[in-house]
This record gives C-alpha cells, structure tokens and sequence, in this order.
C-alpha cells in the first residue's frame, strides 16, 4: 500500500491525508462517505469529491489513523486507498488514476456494445412490429434478449444497489435497479400470466444508462487530461557528473547537489542553477510563455523545461516534491479537490435525494393505483420517477467545472490556490497595480542627457558616471552604467561622500563634481541656469527622476533616469477597464512623477508617496470604502497588501514570499496574464452555476412530469444519462478558453 499523502505535519497537531475513493457512482455516495468520514473520532474535516474520485481528511493523528478510516468505509459498501506524497507520481511511467479511468470506459464500452443490437431488437418487436410483435416468439425473443441486457449489462448497478441494501443505504444505483427490475420482474409475470410487456423498457434503460455511463467515464477523463499532461512532462532520466564522467540514472536517484549535464533538446530533469555553459530553454509547459528564455551561468533553470540550445551543466536545487512542476501540480490538485460555497447547498440535497426519491415513486404508484385504478400506468410512472431523478449531475456540476478550469489555467500560466477565488473575482470592482516591478520592470536606467552651455555630452555624463559608479543606490547605478556604455573606462575618483537623501559628491579629474538633487546645488553654491532648470522639471513632469550634475559653482547639466514601464501596461489597463474594473496605481513616487506615469498607461486613480510598510493600510482604506480589491504585486513589501486585499495576485517572476501570499499566481510574469486570471475565474464560476442551474432546474422539471405520466420510462432513462454528460460537456468547454493566447496549447 502507497504511503499516504500528508498535507502538514506537527507534533500534537491535525494532518491530512489524501484518499482515492473508489465505488462511487454519483453524488450522493460521495455526499455519504463525507458524511461517515466526518463523523469519526479525531477527524475534524472531510472533503469528497465525486469528480476527482478523491477524499480529504484532516485529522488527530493521536485518535485516529487511515487505517481506521478505511475500516468505515469499508462497511458502507466503499473503498478508501491513500494516495502516494506529492511528487511520487512523477517517477513513474503509470499514472494509477488514469489507468483506472481507462478500464473504467473499457469496461462501460464493452457493456455498450453487447446492449445496443439486442435492445434494438426488443425496442423493434415492442414498438414497431404490429401484430408480430404480440406472437408468443416474439414475446420470448423479448424475453430471451432482455434478461442478459438486464443482468449483465445492468449488473454494476444491480451489483451496487444490492451493496447498498446490505447496508440500508440507498444512491442512484438502488433507483436505477429498482426502476429496471419493476419493469424486468413486471414483464416476466406477464410473459406466463398474459398481459402487457416492458421488457423494451428495462433494457432500453439500461442500455442508454450504459451509454451515460461510457460517455461521463471519457469526458471525466478529458477533464483531468491538463493536470495529467503536466505530470507527464517531467523528466524521467538524468545525466548525472560524477568523478568527471557521466551516469544516467533514475530521476529518483537525483540529490540535491548533483551536477547534471543537459544536452541541447532534452528535458531538465529537476530544479536547479546553471552552473557552466549558456543556452535558451523553452519553458512553456511551465508559464506558457512560448519564447524560450536566455540562460547562462547563476541563472535558475526549473525541472521539465526543455533545453533548446547548448549544452548547460546545471547543479540541482529541488528535487522530487520540492520541484517547482511537482509545487504547481499539488497547488492544482488542492485547488481541484477543494469545494466552493456554492457547492456545499448541492452536497446537502444530494445526501438526502435517493430516499426523497423511492418516496415519490412509492407515493406515484399507489396514487394511480389507489386513486386512477390504473396500476399499470402507476408502474411504468414510478419506475420513470425512478429514472428520471438524477444526483450525478448535482454532484457533477461544481468539482468537474473547477477541475476543467483549473487545468486550463495551469496550461496558460494561471494557477488558481483557493477555490473561493473564483467567487471573489466575480466581485472584484478595483484592481490596484504596484508600480514598480509590476507596471514597470523594476530597473532604472538612463533616459534623457542635456548638457548646459559650453559642456560636451559626453564629458557631463561620464563625471557623473565616475562620482556615480560605486553607489549602491538605483538611480546612481543607473547613471554608471549608462556612462559606461556610452565613455568607456570611468576616471578614477577620490574625496567621495555622500549627503543623505540629496546626493554624492567627490573629486573628479582635478574639480569637485556634484550629484543629485536641486536642493544639494542650492546647499553648496551651484547655479541653475533657468534653461536647465526648465529642461529639469519639463523631465520630472514626463514621469522621470532629474539628477542634476555640477561642478566650478554652477549647475553643467542634467539627466533623467526612469523605471521603464512594461510595453503591455496599457493595453492591460484598457482591457481591465473595459471589463468593468476601476484600475489604480500604488507607489513611493511623489505626486506629480506618479501622475505622470499613470497617464502614460491609462490610470486615472493614483495613490502616491506610499512607503512600503504602508500598502495593507492603503487596501484596508479601499475596502473601508465599499471597495472589493484585486492587488497585483510582485515584492516582499507587496505581501500583507496580497493578503489584505479581497483578491491577491502575484506576478510569477515576483519573490517567492508574494506568490505564496497570493490567490493567483501569473507564471508568465506578464501583466496580459491580469485580465485573463480574472476572465477564466469568473468563466469557471459562471460555469459553475450554469451547471447548477441545469442540475436543479432538470430535476425539478422533470419529477413532477414523470410522475404525472407524461414521460416515458424509456425516454426518461435518456434523459437521465445526458443529464450527467451535459454538465461535463459545458465544463469543458472551458478548455477553449484562451486558446489564441497559446498556440502550444
């Protein structure tokens, strides 16, 4: 038996283990082992979801064990297997829930094909054949090619039915057998007795339901296809140095530490440094990003990327669950098996639907016999109330559109961490970006030059690169850099000293040369000519920072640098306001740089001159004033605001403490990927509800008219069957969603 899965673990304190529930055939099974589950001793949450086949438990290791819990389930007819620790699956070449899906539609496929040609048979004799049909062969054909449709086809739910009655329980099996054996046993009297048939009815249920069923296992399957290509994408050899010669081995046997050579188009085995050798590695699969990224020595490769050029020699820093594939695959797995309010009402009903069901049909029956004298029309309406009624869709209906949407957003770079997040993104009226690193990429450089009468270019911008060069300040490197670049070699400077919050000063080639702001000319005696000075706040106006440089009593120039913004920041900003979203701006800037530069992308509401510590307090105001706020970042400062704010999304290429503070995460690291985020959760909810809808609104409709007579038993049974293959049809139409966005996809 696997080891379980152990979500957290602390001396004294809840763990939870994940189960693979097998055995369950609708919702309300999954609805009753939740129920068992819960009510055991040292288990203080249970989470089963009938789409996924899995079961959460959380749990007092001190009380209770997986064992015991197995050994309840097991007496309501059910089976619970712990699942193997995230990461595990990845090392081998069988995925066990795919293996199970595929017997499960093998299974259902050869049932289809052995029910069809003798159903059609007994359908033609039944319903088409005039007087033929009433000749005592015919009624024995009927007879003859019925009782296998009705006992081998129809055994699982015959099987299941008869399992649930052993233990006074009943699901959508017991309504299925009960529905078909009426009709079966009915007839079979009749055929010795005299009297109408319905053996037509009991195989053309059990046919149609087999069909459902076929069809649920394969769309099921389809649903969970993106999380399982992502498992499948990881490496399952490396080439390992050691000694100076290489090994292939098991990608199990990679440490931490290991040197692994990767060759042009292989797969990196697992997460790690680049230590030796430069190449572009195409890391789709991860943030759907098709063009591949420069790697070179110091940079960070991740496990499953492929390799697309030289040769990199790559020391590994991850290896099995700590990988940042395995890390994606479980966020993805959590969010799939977690359950949204809205689908708790669903659960409620579904536990009680069956029994409500058999009281209906039972009350059916005897009202037509009782009180019409028709018992023959009160059969063939109870059994269709029997059929009709239908708890896979309500169990369907949430689970399978969170697993489809889930999965889609993995595939363009999207996770989504907390199911309550597709609500919350429906309420979402601000969205509030963080300049820096976020609407910007984070690193100053040089924009604007303009030297003062009589002073070369060249010569202001390389004295300002000498006094700048060993800053550790943004904007000083900025300004050495560009110096660098455009003079060459800077000469070298003596008498460096710094003035707090102003600027720097030192000895440049025989004169004291200074820089930095217009207060530190003023202080120390430096003209500013009013052309400079226009020139200066025409560049501070324009979004950029003005650093002035000065030397012999006046101001000899001044130059700009600027945090560049982001080519799409705009585009985004319409997209969102387009959408319905108040957009705004955080930032430290001052007032007029920050008005700036949300002009120049659309931004209309700007909060200014706000120190890092100060972001939450800034979310918490927004709310305060009837706000529902989405806050995008990517820094550690960002963090408390991603927590504060009703919706946090954390740009991918960000720190690691912002990603795991927020509800989504952008893979991809660029700003298109807001809009699109919010679109596909608010599309997964709107999903989510629409399959309700049609789950609630079909049974309602339909029970009422089956026990009025006015649906065929047979009719009925089709309309049960699609009614679970509708919802997952609509899930997954989710898979479309973005499709133009990634041609890989």
């Amino acid at each position: 038996m696997s080891s379980p899965t152990v979500e957290s673990t602390a001396p004294g304190d809840e763990r939870s283990i994940e189960f693979a529930a097998e055995g369950m055939t609708c919702g309300s099974c999954a609805a009753r082992i939740q129920k068992t589950l819960a009510k055991q001793d040292g288990v203080s949450d249970a989470e089963v979801n009938y789409a996924t086949g899995r079961a959460l438990v959380t749990l007092d290791p001190g009380k209770v064990d997986a064992a015991a819990l197995q050994k309840a389930i097991d007496r309501l007819g059910y089976a619970l297997e712990p699942l193997p620790e995230p990461g595990a699956e990845l090392d081998h070449d069988h995925d066990p829930q795919r293996d199970a899906e595929e017997r499960s539609q093998r299974r259902w496929l050869i049932r289809v094909v052995a029910s069809v040609p003798p159903t059609l048979v007994v359908i033609w004799l039944a319903m088409f054949a005039g007087e033929l049909g009433e000749q005592t062969w015919a009624r024995w054909t009927q007879f003859v090619l019925a009782t296998p449709v009705q006992f081998y086809v129809g055994w699982p739910f015959l099987a299941e039915m008869a399992r649930r009655a052993r233990r006074l329980t009943a699901n959508m099996d017991t309504l299925i057998g009960i529905g078909t054996l009426a009709a079966y046993g009915y007839s079979v009297v009749a055929l010795f007795v005299g009297g109408f048939l319905y053996f037509e009815v009991a195989a053309a249920i059990v046919a149609l339901l087999a069909l459902g069923r076929y069809f649920e296992a394969r769309a099921k399957s389809r649903a969970g296809h993106a999380l399982r290509a992502l498992l499948e994408l990881g490496a399952k050899q490396a080439r390992v140095l050691r000694d100076g010669e290489e090994h292939m081995v098991d990608i199990a046997e990679v440490a931490v530490g290991d040197l692994l050579r990767v060759r042009p188009g292989e797969k990196i085995p697992t997460d790690g440094e680049v230590v030796e050798g430069a190449s572009s590695v195409d890391e789709s699969m991860l943030t759907g990003e098709s063009l591949p990224v420069d790697k070179q020595p110091g940079d960070r490769v991740a496990g499953a990327t492929v390799n697309a050029g030289g040769v990199l020699t790559v020391r590994a820093t991850a290896v099995g669950g700590d990988t940042a594939l395995s890390q994606i695959v479980q966020l993805v797995t959590d969010a799939q098996r977690g359950k949204a309010p809205v689908q708790r009402l669903a659960d409620r009903i579904s536990a009680v639907f069956v029994p409500v069901v058999i009281a209906i049909a039972t009350v059916t029956f005897l009202a037509w016999w009782l009180l019409a004298g028709e018992p023959l029309t009160g059969l063939t309406t109870a059994v269709a109330v029997l059929i009709i009624a239908c708890p896979c869709a309500l169990g369907l209906a949430t689970p399978i559109a969170i697993m489809v949407g889930t999965g889609r957003g993995a595939e363009l770079g999207v996770l989504i961490k907390r199911i309550e997040t597709l609500e919350q993104t429906r309420r979402i009226t601000t969205v509030v970006f963080d300049k820096t690193g976020t609407l910007t990429h984070g690193r100053m450089s040089l924009t604007d030059v303009a030297a003062g009468e009589g002073v070369d270019e060249a010569t202001l911008l390389r004295r300002a690169g000498a006094v700048e060069a060993d800053s550790e300040h943004p904007i000083g490197q900025a300004v050495a850099a560009a110096a660098r670049e455009r003079t060459g070699d800077l000469p070298a400077v003596t008498a460096f000293a710094a003035v707090a919050g102003q600027g720097v000063h030192a000895e440049v080639e025989g004169t004291t040369v200074w820089v930095g702001r217009r207060s530190l000319m003023a202080d120390n005696g430096l003209a500013l000519d009013d052309p400079l000075a226009a020139r200066a706040t025409e560049l501070e106006q324009a979004g950029r920072t003005a650093v002035l440089i000065g030397w012999d009593g006046a101001v000899r120039g001044v130059v700009a640098v600027a945090d560049e913004l982001k080519a799409d920041a705009a585009a985004v900003v319409a997209k969102l306001s387009d959408m319905g979203l108040t957009v705004a701006m955080l930032t430290g800037d001052n007032q007029r740089t920050a008005d700036a530069i949300a002009a120049q992308v659309g931004i209309h509401r700007v909060l200014a001159e706000v120190y890092p510590g100060d972001k939450r307090g800034e979310i918490e105001r927004l709310q305060e004033a009837g706000e529902v706020v989405a806050m995008v970042g990517d820094g550690v400062n960002d963090a408390p605001a991603l927590v504060q704010a009703d919706l946090g999304i954390a740009i991918g290429t960000g720190t690691d403490v912002a990603i795991e503070s927020s509800d989504l995460t952008l893979l991809r690291g660029d700003l298109p990927g807001v809009p699109l985020a919010i679109e596909l959760s608010r599309r997964t909810y709107r999903t989510i509800l629409q399959n309700l809808g049609w789950a609630f609104g079909y049974n309602v409709a339909a029970i009422p008219l089956a026990a009025l007579g006015l649906l065929n038993p047979m009719i009925a049974g089709g309309a049960m069957a699609f009614s679970s293959i509708s919802v997952v049809l609509n899930a997954l139409r989710l898979k479309r969603f973005g499709r133009e966005l990634t041609p890989a996809a």
